[in-house]
């Protein structure tokens, strides 16, 4: 009991006798100090005693699309742990194929008595999905919030990413660094984000390089999937293009754009400059580390739950979107184009 007293009190910064009425449910500790202590006791992987134990609020789900793509489970673990805090039990419920679609998870939710769900990517970022499921979620008192997706026949708050704006800094970065041909690659056109991606990517393109908008949507812009094999069968046909640079809609797709470089013996970054979307954990590790426009995860997922919660206590967000401004990092696999190279 000693050691494990001195092993908490040094993770938690305090003192044993500070632990000892925190771990005996005495008074006179300051708030802060015993979230620390409990912190410091999860850390360790130590049971907290029963009478420290949260009593749960209630249950949340969150409604993902997959989780291979590791920006999901980024995603779900800010909302899991923002949830905890407050009190609240995430329940994580994930769509696969061939498996539960989000109705099918929705209603088990509901059959559970959830407080409330938050959907990441679900249909509501889907132009050709019927918005009607979200009415009648709310016609049953369910509250909701939508993460990056939107449509304005719902009344819900959600909660997005500056699709425009990450493009436009991805193309903005490889344009300062001679290149003139840069292509697009991404996922499915009926998709809000992707829509967004490339409105920012064909305005930037056009008064940075001074190319019609037609030209740029058709020779520039390559839907595909959300996969690293999306990424590659994309990024193949912007080569054959003579594109120099590609920036992906994705981080897994980026993946696969260094991928499809390397078959045809080209360079990353030295002959083909690459740029993802997420920067997704590990992703700073790759060969070579990935330049990316960083999703501000973090303060998504936190939003997320705040207006969930405001939702639930009856003091509800306003119904509109909330809109996150990403961030460029810059790492290995862009560079100046081959062209501006051979003229140094």
């Amino acid at each position: 009991m000693t050691t494990r007293l001195s092993d908490i009190a040094a993770q938690a910064g305090v003192s044993e006798a500070t632990v000892s009425r925190v771990l005996n449910g005495k008074p006179g500790v300051a708030a802060t100090t015993r979230q620390s202590v409990l912190a410091a006791l999860d850390v360790l992987g130590y049971e907290r005693p029963v009478r420290l134990r949260q009593r749960s609020e209630g249950l949340v789900g969150l409604i993902t699309p997959e989780l291979e793509n590791p920006i999901f489970p980024a995603l779900a673990q800010v909302i899991g742990q923002a949830l905890t805090r407050q009190g609240y039990t995430p329940v994580l419920a994930t769509q696969t194929p061939g498996g539960s679609t989000e109705d099918e998870l929705t209603e088990m939710l509901v059959d559970r008595g959830v407080a409330g769900i938050i959907y990441v990517s679900g249909l509501h970022a889907d132009t050709t999905a019927d918005m009607q499921r979200y009415e009648r979620l709310r016609a049953q008192g369910v509250p909701f919030v939508l993460v990056d997706g939107f449509s304005p026949k719902v009344q819900a708050p959600f909660i997005s990413p500056d699709d425009r704006a990450a493009t436009a800094l991805a193309v903005t970065h490889l344009v300062s660094l001679g290149h003139t041909r840069i292509g697009l690659a991404l996922g499915p056109k009926r998709f809000v984000p992707v829509q967004r991606k490339i409105e920012g990517f064909v305005r930037t393109v056009q008064e940075l390089l001074g190319l019609a908008p037609d030209v740029i949507e058709e020779e520039l812009v390559q839907h595909s999937l959300y996969t690293l094999e999306g990424g590659q069968a994309a990024t193949s046909a912007l080569i054959d293009r003579n594109c120099t640079a590609v920036v992906c809609a994705s981080d897994m797709m980026a993946l696969g754009a260094i991928r499809a470089a390397r078959q045809r013996g080209l360079r990353v970054p030295t002959d083909v400059s690459v740029v993802g979307f997420d920067d997704s954990p590990l992703i700073a590790f790759t060969d070579p580390p990935l330049t990316t426009v960083r999703k501000p995860v973090p303060a998504m997922g936190q939003a997320a739950v705040r207006t969930l919660l405001e939702e639930i206590g009856g003091t509800p967000a306003p119904h509109s979107e909330f809109v996150f401004m990403p961030e460029l990092v810059v790492r290995g696999s862009t560079a100046s184009a081959p062209g501006d190279r051979n003229r140094a």
